[in-house]
């Protein structure tokens, strides 16, 4: 896919990796980047479209279609986590208000866009996902679940959209340097890197996209004699 022909609709895209993502569609020369977040205000990055977006309103997703006609490749980038697993009291809330961000949001906005990426030939969606979406400990169990179910949401959609042409892609990565895992006493990777790296993977037209070492680590660990999601 050669980016530099392609309009862009980020989700997320006023801080952190969806910040650093159209920066570096930009880069590359994209015709159109709409970067979109709950305020628009806040996204000011230079050249692209700020667009009010909440993911998870179903009302807004719904009039993606009739404003944004010329979108070629959807990055369902938006994204929230809270620390814990299943058991401490307040947890299954926490899992709902991430399930309707990080679930939800996605398959809300590609329902809305898939019409148009069809109409434009087909394009592509890239669901950001997460090495969490393979490994749940209790630090980020809850949150592991929603990636999870991103992942078969992904999944999902790669066979569903394959009759239009619209190829679908799952970016699974590691701890990112990003107000997302401030906090966290953890490795991290330099969000521009993974932008970078996301955006090879994208034009090279891979369905998975493994961005670090410890992230192929782990998928190969799921097939272990014991599979690395059963370790201690």
């Amino acid at each position: 896919m050669n980016l530099s022909e392609q309009t862009f609709f980020i989700t997320g895209a006023n801080r952190g990796l969806g910040l650093a993502l159209a920066r570096e569609a930009l880069a590359r020369g994209a015709r159109k980047v709409y970067a979109a977040a709950r305020d628009p205000s806040t996204v000011t990055l230079s050249g692209v479209v700020p667009v009010r977006l909440d993911v998870t309103r179903e009302e807004d997703a719904a009039q993606l279609a009739t404003h944004f006609p010329d979108v070629t490749v959807l990055i369902n980038n938006a994204g929230v986590a809270e620390l814990g697993g299943f058991l401490p009291e307040g947890s299954l809330a926490a899992t709902r208000r991430m399930l309707e961000v990080n679930v939800f949001g996605p398959a809300s906005v590609t329902q809305a866009l898939a019409p148009v990426l069809a109409a434009n030939g087909g394009g592509a969606v890239l669901n950001v996902l997460s090495v969490a979406s393979w490994i749940h400990k209790p630090l980020l169990g809850a949150y592991s679940a929603t990636k999870a179910a991103a992942w078969a949401l992904t999944n999902s959609l790669r066979h569903e959209l394959r009759a239009q042409a619209t190829r679908v892609s799952g970016l699974h990565v590691a701890f990112i340097d990003t107000d997302l895992t401030k906090g966290l006493d953890v490795p991290k990777l330099d969000v521009h890197d993974v932008a970078r790296r996301a955006l090879d993977g994208l034009a090279a037209g891979d369905e998975e996209i493994l961005i670090d070492d410890f992230t192929r680590q782990v998928k190969q660990g799921l097939n272990a004699q014991t599979p690395v999601y059963l370790a201690p």
